[in-house]
């Protein structure tokens, strides 16, 4: 699988999110602090999780008996991956008709709208330097 094309479940997410707290940690772990948002029983988790080691999402390493799990992609990776996938089924690939859908739907905040802004006179001054 190629770390630029990340493709997650939902699920995936939801557990890739904890191992990424918690790490390194354990599949009973993971299963317990997603108790309260999910009702997974300890053996789906612990499926899911062994799924993910062979999609390449997270890496394991076996003490004894126990299995610690760490995650294998960056939280970076695991985003673009997702902002290119919905970039492609929702906006024919490209950023600016997504912006401009959010923009003019009002999806984002005074303070979004600013920090945008203000990211975007950041790269023209720096492209000016070049």
């Amino acid at each position: 699988m190629k770390k630029g094309n990340l493709e997650l479940f939902e699920s995936e997410w939801a557990i890739l999110q904890k191992v990424w707290d918690l790490e390194p940690c354990t599949a009973p772990t993971v299963q317990e602090s997603l108790e309260s948002e999910k009702s997974w029983a300890y053996t789906t988790v612990k499926t899911m999780m062994d799924r993910m080691v062979k999609k390449g999402l997270l890496k394991t390493e076996k003490i004894r008996n126990l299995y610690i799990y760490s995650s294998a992609v960056t939280q970076a990776q695991a985003r673009k991956g997702e902002i290119a996938r919905t970039l492609k089924r929702a906006f024919d690939g490209t950023f600016t008709p997504m912006m401009q859908f959010m923009i003019e739907n009002d999806e984002l905040s005074e303070g979004e709208y600013l920090r945008l802004e203000e990211l975007i006179k950041k790269r023209n001054r720096k492209k000016a330097k070049h």
